[in-house]
């Protein structure tokens, strides 16, 4: 992203001034419990809730969107693959929500490739709480085919109504399962993560 990132230590109990606070993606605390219910209750991530209620913009990568959901910061939960199995492969998404700083690089309704890596990723929310999402322009991904249809076979993990991403009611979370990260230069395969995050950039400058 231009500048080398600060790291912060899941010990830690304050965090530094920034202007993005990143989850990223991994396996915290080996998913030995639950994928990031141990980690919501690391002292860090209290610091990552008080922050992002000031309004700092927090993203929720994989396993941060795990740690996101289970720390109260966005709705719903991630639960195990409807597959029951771990899942590596680029998929497809279409942008639901292009008005956030996250996504204001896309168009609504464009069609866009990612890679995911997860066993945890089948998102889940009771009736109520989707339909609020869907009224409230929170859905920011879908799972879909190239051509952006939602079918069940673009789903690679089962996740309600192919949910893909989520924001928080104000917008300035946002978790995701896809790793923008990983398809972020031509050498890698593409670049439609560097797109979502060279515009996240360019809104917090």
């Amino acid at each position: 992203m231009g500048r080398k990132p600060l790291m912060v230590w899941h010990g830690d109990s304050e965090l530094p001034k920034v202007d993005l606070i990143v989850l990223p993606g991994g396996f915290s605390y080996g998913d030995y419990l639950r994928s990031g219910a141990m980690a919501a209750h690391s002292h860090v991530v209290r610091a990552v809730v008080a922050e992002a209620k000031r309004g700092v913009p927090v993203l929720a990568i994989c396993n941060g969107f795990q740690i996101a959901t289970e720390a109260g910061l966005l709705p719903g939960v991630l639960m195990p693959n409807a597959s029951l199995k771990f899942v590596c492969r680029d998929v497809y998404l279409r942008v639901e929500n292009a008005d956030s700083r996250f996504t204001r690089a896309f168009k609504k309704g464009q069609v866009v490739r990612m890679p995911i890596a997860h066993r945890d990723g089948n998102y889940f929310a009771d009736q109520a709480t989707l339909d609020r999402l869907e009224a409230n322009g929170q859905i920011a991904f879908r799972y879909v085919t190239a051509d952006g249809r939602m079918t069940d076979d673009a789903n690679p993990n089962g996740a309600a109504r192919n949910i893909a991403g989520v924001f928080n009611e104000g917008r300035n979370v946002l978790g995701l399962m896809p790793h923008p990260e990983r398809l972020a230069d031509a050498m890698l395969g593409g670049t439609d993560g560097k797109v979502m995050l060279d515009g996240l950039i360019h809104e917090l400058a």
